[in-house]
């Protein structure tokens, strides 16, 4: 079986990105992190050093609710942080749609098809239909 995994991975990235409103780069952390399970602020700088700078990055990933802590410093023992179920749940959205789920096409689960979206954002759209019917058309073909 051949693994086309990221095929449509900036179509799905677009996706996420509106839906969740959240950066391309801040994705990148996250994605990071996810194997990390917990991690201090040090690991999180490891990986954040190869990003875009963003200062901000670790406390505004903290405040919007992408990270939190899991055990706060206690002595000589440093804070210990973990993903969020919200991050925990958009990484698995990213994976599911890499591994051929569809992407929503309805209006409450997809901001692109809303009415006044960008040039952009319906070129993206489009995109999203066409994909979808190549996944339902390879799901048909394996039924087989």
């Amino acid at each position: 079986m051949q693994s086309d995994y990221l095929k449509y991975w900036r179509v799905i990235r677009y996706f996420i990105r509106a839906k969740y409103k959240i950066s391309t780069a801040d994705i990148e952390m996250l994605l990071f992190l996810k194997s990390e399970k917990y991690f201090g602020k040090d690991k999180f700088q490891d990986f954040n050093n190869l990003l875009s700078w963003d200062e901000g990055r670790f406390k505004r990933l903290l405040r919007d609710s992408w990270i939190e802590v899991f055990r706060k410093r206690v002595g000589r023992h440093k804070t210990i942080y973990t993903l969020s179920f919200k991050s925990k749940k958009m990484l698995n959205s990213i994976y599911k749609k890499l591994n051929g789920e569809e992407i929503p096409t309805s209006l409450s689960k997809n901001p692109l098809f809303k009415k006044n979206v960008s040039y952009s954002d319906k070129v993206y759209r489009h995109m999203i239909k066409e994909m979808n019917s190549i996944i339902k058309q390879q799901r048909h073909h394996s039924d087989e």
